[in-house]
């Protein structure tokens, strides 16, 4: 069972759908009890981290989400959910993330010709072809919806990036744990690529 998370600050239907494309029956909620019988979990994101972070806290699900990443089993992360997963962003002062990845999350710097936020797609220069990004072509364009990007402090963590102004650490994985600042529920083939690569990590028992 892949447990999507509803902590009130994520986009749930897209991913709902798109799990459900591929042949999944994905379950949404908001108890810590079913997210500790998951088989895999996604924690979705949209709007502003301090918001985010705040629901996350208010839920009651911060200590089963860190608790679950500790289980060992398949987490992903995704846009909002990248960013709460590191230690701080500048878009919040003084409201710590989960601090489970070393980074903090900035905004994209204002450049002439340069819409802020960064929307629509863009391609990707992926370093690490196993876990998501298994089958995919060696750029794939992914859908994009930020204004904040994270600069990941450990770069073996980073497993591709994307370009737009500045070099954005556009996915990121550590042993269990996969994240990506893009959409892969709205990125189209290469989107439910990796979707489905993430519902085959299931029961491998990769780290």
């Amino acid at each position: 069972m892949i447990a999507i998370l509803d902590y009130g600050a994520g986009n749930l239907m897209s991913v709902v759908k798109a799990f459900r494309f591929l042949g999944s029956e994905p379950v949404v909620t908001s108890d810590p009890e079913v997210l500790a019988q998951a088989s895999a979990a996604v924690l979705p994101g949209v709007g502003a981290f301090g918001n985010a972070m705040t629901r996350l806290k208010q839920s009651g699900l911060k200590q089963p989400v860190l608790d679950y990443i500790d289980s060992g089993r398949p987490f992903l992360g995704i846009c909002v959910g990248l960013q709460l997963l590191f230690e701080e962003s500048e878009e919040a002062p003084g409201v710590p993330g989960l601090g489970v990845l070393k980074g903090r999350i900035c905004r994209i710097p204002e450049a002439p010709g340069l819409k802020i936020p960064h929307i629509g797609w863009n391609s990707l220069n992926i370093s690490d072809r196993s876990g998501l990004f298994q089958g995919l072509e060696e750029h794939p364009y992914v859908y994009f919806v930020h204004s904040y990007y994270v600069k990941a402090a450990d770069r073996s963590d980073v497993t591709a990036t994307a370009e737009y102004g500045v070099t954005i650490d556009a996915s990121v994985r550590h042993g269990n744990l996969y994240a990506t600042q893009f959409h892969p529920e709205k990125s189209g083939r290469a989107g439910l690529q990796m979707l489905r690569n993430f519902i085959n990590l299931i029961g491998k028992g990769e780290s």
